[in-house]
């Protein structure tokens, strides 16, 4: 089964790069979006297994959209993880604190590191 994923980041660029690497990777990239607004929009129809969220989006953030999508999430078993350029660790009780099942630097974004993390979220009972 082919997984489904939506990226939202506020650069047109990482939205391109990000969806042709995963895509190559066998990832189905159903949406992206370049704000929670358009986020929100887009998820509930995409029908994605993942979500990957860019913690900085601009002059929104994309902690407040994983909350969003935790409290208002249309198809439940969609998790969230939240990506950056910055090192996780200058986020880490913010990610801890978060309803996103993990953090994956954008440097090792892979549709490996995905699996990886869904499959550990799933055997913690997270999702």
């Amino acid at each position: 089964m082919t997984l489904r994923c939506v990226i939202v980041d506020d650069s047109p660029a990482v939205l391109r790069a990000a969806s042709e690497l995963l895509e190559r990777q066998g990832v189905a990239v159903v949406a992206v979006a370049a704000n929670c607004e358009e986020a929100m929009r887009v998820i509930g129809r995409a029908r994605a297994d993942v979500v990957l969220i860019d913690i900085d989006l601009g002059p929104e953030s994309g902690f407040d959209l994983a909350r969003r999508l935790a409290a208002t999430a249309e198809r439940p078993g969609s998790p969230s993880i939240l990506t950056s350029t910055h090192d996780g660790r200058d986020f880490a009780t913010l990610i801890a604190a978060s309803p996103a099942i993990g953090f994956l630097p954008k440097s090792e974004l892979s549709a490996e590191a995905i699996h990886r993390l869904l499959t550990d979220a799933h055997v913690e009972g997270r999702y």
